[in-house]
């Protein structure tokens, strides 16, 4: 050992030599990987019906399986009241145990339908803002549920002109997405019948408002009944045609991945929205097999959009429509083989229900009529007043005379 060794009496260990720095060496952590596609975008035709919440969430997974279907939409609270306070939230062990039900059952997308109060080109102040919250409240109960898509109208534009409306329904919509991480859920503005101020029964203006939307997951939700009631005639083979390419070149068929199928009581261009059950209305069973069988509307690649679902949301008038509703697509699909197996029987509108809505409606129509005659018997007595102040009015004149 040599003097070099020694610092202040105490051996040092001799210096190595360092090697060269290799890039390669550097620390670089791992993407994080792609999320898989759920289960239920594999390419298979995705069928649904918007099914009822009443009583729990979890009843509404259990009768679209008992439906037979494969896809579903409901509403995530009352849709014709405004929520408020906890009422606009939904507790987590209710949307975990939802979440965990349906990935049982494998059903989806999962759509979930906003609130019909909701008026997000409402011109008023007070509406408007009011709106923006209740839209709002539905991104977080959308979340918490798992949701694919939230469907919304885009609102009724009173006085203003249709491009102040679309100006106030992107703002609207920015405002009530605003602080939300929206995850894999997507907004879907729906196109109306047109009734009244309504927007959306133009397809222009639904692809107006997703390009003022475009740093946010949006897309198109389109109504069968609702464009037949506006003026497209998707009745006729030529119409579905031409339909569909005014859908491509404006809003693109690839940014509506869910329809809702519903005949209409209305015939084309009415502008009122009135649905029916598949076959018995203006559109017809024929032109749904076109619809439900065209390449362009499928979920197979390249034509199709995988993951595509139709949706029923058709009336209940007796016991087993929303069944034979079902059933009726599979058929038209000519997918009928394919179709999971429906419980037999089975319906969302029971016996013991009908007989309670039934009374409920006589109710309403009693309590309607007594207000209509008592209206009339106080015009009647206005009317004798008035005759009889005149008819004294005219023995004094003549008095005076």
């Amino acid at each position: 050992m040599t003097d070099e060794n020694f610092v202040a009496g105490v051996p040092t260990p001799a210096l190595t030599k360092m090697s060269e720095f290799d890039p390669e060496d550097e620390y670089r952590p791992e993407p994080e990987p792609e999320p898989l596609p759920p289960s239920w975008m594999d390419g298979s035709a995705r069928i649904g019906i918007h099914t009822s919440i009443v009583g729990s969430y979890l009843n509404a997974l259990e009768a679209a399986r008992k439906l037979g279907c494969n896809a579903l939409q409901i509403f995530s609270a009352s849709p014709r009241t405004w929520q408020g306070g906890g009422s606009a939230r939904i507790a987590e062990v209710d949307a975990q145990a939802f979440r965990a039900r349906r990935e049982e059952l494998n059903l989806g997308p999962l759509v979930i339908h906003a609130n019909y109060l909701i008026n997000l080109a409402s011109e008023q102040r007070m509406l408007q803002t009011r709106s923006i919250q209740a839209f709002h409240d539905e991104v977080v109960r959308a979340m918490a549920l798992g949701a694919d898509f939230l469907v919304v109208h885009p609102g009724a534009r009173g006085e203003a002109t249709a491009s102040q409306a679309v100006a106030t329904i992107i703002e609207s919509v920015k405002q009530a997405a605003k602080r939300s991480q929206l995850g894999g859920l997507e907004i879907l503005i729906e196109n109306t019948a047109g009734m009244g101020t309504a927007m959306g029964s133009r397809l222009e203006e639904v692809a107006e408002i997703l390009q003022g939307l475009s740093s946010l997951p949006v897309g198109a939700c389109l109504d069968t009944a609702h464009l037949f009631a506006a003026g497209y005639d998707i009745k006729t083979e030529a119409g579905l045609a031409a339909t569909l390419g005014q859908v491509d070149g404006s809003i693109g068929l690839d940014r509506v991945p869910v329809l809702h199928v519903n005949d209409s009581k209305i015939p084309l261009g009415g502008r009122v929205d009135r649905h029916e059950s598949i076959g018995k209305g203006k559109i017809g069973a024929e032109a749904f097999q076109r619809i439900l069988r065209h390449p362009r509307l499928g979920t197979m690649p390249p034509e199709g959009l995988v993951g595509r679902a139709f949706i029923l949301e058709t009336p209940i008038d007796e016991p087993g429509d929303d069944r034979r509703n079902v059933a009726a697509l599979w058929e038209l699909a000519g997918l009928k083989e394919k179709a999971p197996e429906a419980e037999k029987g089975f319906s969302m509108l029971t016996a013991a229900l009908q007989k309670r809505i039934s009374v409920q409606a006589k109710t309403r129509k009693k309590k309607s009529l007594n207000a209509e005659t008592q209206s009339s018997q106080k015009k009647k007595v206005v009317k004798a007043r008035k005759k009889s102040s005149s008819a004294g009015k005219s023995r004094t004149k003549k008095k005076r005379g």
